[in-house]
């Protein structure tokens, strides 16, 4: 154990909506740096008039006319209007984990609403295989945005009144992001980019396939904001890779594609780029900066754009952990609180990185992030960039509360994920019988050819998709 100085960063003031509608601001809780959605509605409600509800659950039992008054009532009481579902279809979950009769089961459903779906409702009795396909075919397909949800959390039972009504608002949250509206905003604008000009901030991941996996490739995300100063709504690209590679290959090709969406968008090309870059080690900098940022130059200054960029990696895959030194210095749990940052003592002795923990640890012991300053044409002080970093921690879309990693990072882990998904649902609607075994899908997988395996299309979202929010 070696004792090392800390600060602790005050949280944001954040910007929700009221009863009326008008904006407020909302100071967090200052232990754990949490807020209620009670009394309260989102930034911007996107109204909801043109959506369905897919059940699976068959002949199970459960008041599905309650669930959908009660999911209409609480986007209504968060700020978004939401008109009466076009219609409810009913099936069961063996025609979820048929690919077949699943794709033929969509179809219909996007036939029967004449393609103009905002949202479609999946209810589930359970997890299933098919879930996967359901996502790879609705967002590659046919461009349309689906909500699943298990009939479990949402079925109104008196001793769990309460895990119902925060479901369904956690569910209300994902869909307003979905959509493309905006849950929650600050006061102020982000620190050190507080003059003008735009700022666009990018995140990138890679996610690997299983170590017994030697034929499916990496799948690399980039996302990146469409909006400032808010900065809380993305864009998202994804592609393959090669297996169980780190290097992004098309990474300026990526981030050209969503500077030219901004600049659809804002009317303006972003004069400033923040990019975080999530999964590397210290051994990969220098592929990060010689063969990653050069690409991305390279594709800029093809096209006569050249903005000033800072790179920062984000790392989680550490050993390092704090514990306050007193009682007194800790939270309930123990943990050191949400905005705790060391940069002195066990950081690098002349290079930019430091620790920092975002979030409120409730369960175990809390795990900082390590961010490190690989390249930094915006010359920002130490100061401001922790506290942008932990600010932005406050914008994720899907809860109420800071995250432990910023956003961008964490958004670019999630279509990773989602890529890796289509891959499978890939492989697995094409496999004779894969609906009825899962073990043969996956030995079939394993030999499944690899040209095809890297084939763009497969991965390429729907026009309609691939600048919303699809993901969350």
């Amino acid at each position: 154990m070696t004792s090392v100085f800390g600060r602790v960063i005050g949280p944001p003031t954040l910007k929700l909506a009221g009863p009326t509608g008008r904006e407020m601001p909302i100071s967090v809780d200052k232990d754990r740096c949490q807020w209620n959605m009670t009394g309260k509605a989102v930034v911007e409600g996107r109204p909801i008039e043109r959506w369905a509800v897919l059940d699976f659950t068959g002949t199970y039992r459960w008041n599905r006319d309650q669930f959908v008054g009660k999911l209409i009532a609480k986007c209504g009481s968060l700020g978004m209007r939401m008109g009466n579902h076009l219609f409810y279809r009913s099936t069961d979950m063996n025609k979820l984990s048929n690919s077949d009769v699943l794709r033929q089961l969509l179809e219909s459903v996007w036939n029967q609403a004449e393609g103009r779906l905002q949202i479609l409702i999946c209810v589930m009795a359970r997890k299933d295989e098919g879930y996967k396909y359901l996502k790879w075919f609705s967002e590659t397909r046919l461009g349309m945005v689906t909500q699943c949800c298990l009939s479990t959390n949402i079925e109104p039972r008196p001793y769990k009144d309460t895990k119902v009504d925060q479901y369904l608002s956690n569910l209300a949250l994902k869909i307003n992001a979905k959509i493309g509206g905006s849950n929650v905003e600050l006061i102020e604008r982000l620190p050190y980019f507080r003059g003008d000009g735009s700022v666009m901030f990018v995140g990138a991941d890679v996610n690997h396939p299983a170590a017994h996996n030697k034929t499916s490739p990496s799948i690399a995300a980039v996302v990146a904001t469409v909006n400032w100063p808010a900065a809380n709504r993305y864009a998202a690209r994804v592609r393959p890779q090669e297996h169980r590679k780190e290097k992004i290959l098309q990474f300026g090709e990526m981030c050209l594609e969503l500077v030219g969406h901004y600049a659809r968008i804002n009317e303006v090309k972003p004069e400033k780029i923040v990019i975080f870059r999530d999964g590397v080690s210290e051994s990969q900098f220098d592929m990060v900066l010689n063969e990653e940022l050069v690409d991305l130059k390279k594709a800029f200054l093809a096209v006569e754009y050249n903005p000033t960029i800072t790179l920062i990696v984000a790392q989680k895959r550490h050993q390092t952990r704090f514990f306050p030194e007193n009682r007194a210095d800790g939270g309930a749990t123990g943990n050191v609180p949400p905005g705790t940052v060391v940069d002195t003592t066990i950081v690098h002795p002349f290079e930019f990185d430091f620790y920092l923990c975002s979030h409120y640890g409730s369960l175990g012991t809390s795990k900082p992030t390590h961010y490190h300053v690989l390249w930094d044409e915006h010359r920002i002080s130490s100061d401001d960039l922790q506290k942008l970093i932990y600010n932005m921690c406050f914008t994720f879309s899907r809860c109420t509360k800071p995250v432990s990693l910023v956003p961008p990072v964490y958004y670019a882990d999630l279509v990773a994920y989602r890529g890796r998904m289509y891959h499978e649902a890939m492989i697995r609607g094409r496999l004779p019988g894969s609906a009825s075994s899962s073990s043969s899908s996956s030995l079939a997988s394993s030999s499944f050819s690899s040209a095809t395996s890297f084939d763009e299309r497969f991965f390429k979202l729907h026009t309609d998709l691939e600048n919303a929010m699809f993901f969350v």
